[in-house]
C-alpha cells in the first residue's frame, strides 16, 4: 500500500508556500473562535497534536501571548514519504479591552483545543443603583423612599 496521490493543485500550493515563506515553512496561525457567555469571554484556539506542556501563555498589561510548539512525529531512521503537517512554534497575541480582567484568566487544553476563559471586570458589570428621595419639606433624605432605578427608564424621565 502506498501513501502517494498526486494532486497538481496541492503540489502547486505547496511549492508556492515554500517559495513565499520566510523560513523553511510558512508560519501558520492558530485558528480561533471568540465569544461572550454571560460574564466571561471564551476563546477557543485549535492546537491539534500539541501537548499541554508545550503551550506557553503569558499576560502583560492587556496583551495575552500564546505560544505553542508542535514537533514532528518522525524518529531517527524514518523515511519521510509525505510531510504536509505544519510543525514548529506557533504564536498569537490577543489584545484585551479595558472591560476584561486579565488577572482572572484561566486556560485548559482538551481534544486539541485550547480554551481561554477571561472574566469581565467587576467595574464593567451592570449593577443596580439605589435611588433615594428627600422628605417633603425638610430636605433630609427619606430612607423609606429608596427604590431601584429601572434600566428601561431614560435619563431625565420620571413622574411629575
Amino acid at each position: 500500500m502506498a501513501l502517494m496521490r498526486f494532486d497538481p493543485f496541492r503540489e502547486f500550493d505547496r511549492l508556492a508556500e515554500q517559495t513565499l515563506a520566510t523560513g523553511a515553512r510558512a508560519a501558520r496561525g492558530m485558528p480561533m473562535e471568540a465569544l461572550r457567555r454571560g460574564d466571561e469571554f471564551l476563546v477557543h484556539l485549535d492546537l491539534p497534536g500539541v501537548r499541554r506542556e508545550d503551550v506557553d501563555i503569558s499576560v502583560e498589561r492587556n496583551v495575552v501571548s500564546i505560544h505553542a510548539n508542535r514537533a514532528p512525529q518522525r524518529a531517527e531512521g524514518d523515511e519521510v514519504i509525505v510531510d504536509e503537517r505544519p510543525y514548529g512554534v506557533f504564536g498569537r497575541h490577543l489584545f484585551l479591552g479595558e472591560n476584561l480582567d486579565p488577572s482572572g484568566l484561566s486556560a485548559e487544553v482538551a481534544s486539541g483545543v485550547l480554551t481561554l476563559r477571561i472574566p469581565v471586570s467587576e467595574a464593567s458589570k451592570p449593577r443596580k443603583i439605589a435611588v433615594s428621595s428627600t422628605a417633603e419639606g425638610d430636605g433630609t433624605p427619606d430612607e423609606s423612599a429608596e427604590h431601584s432605578a429601572s434600566a428601561d427608564t431614560p435619563v431625565g424621565a420620571g413622574s411629575r
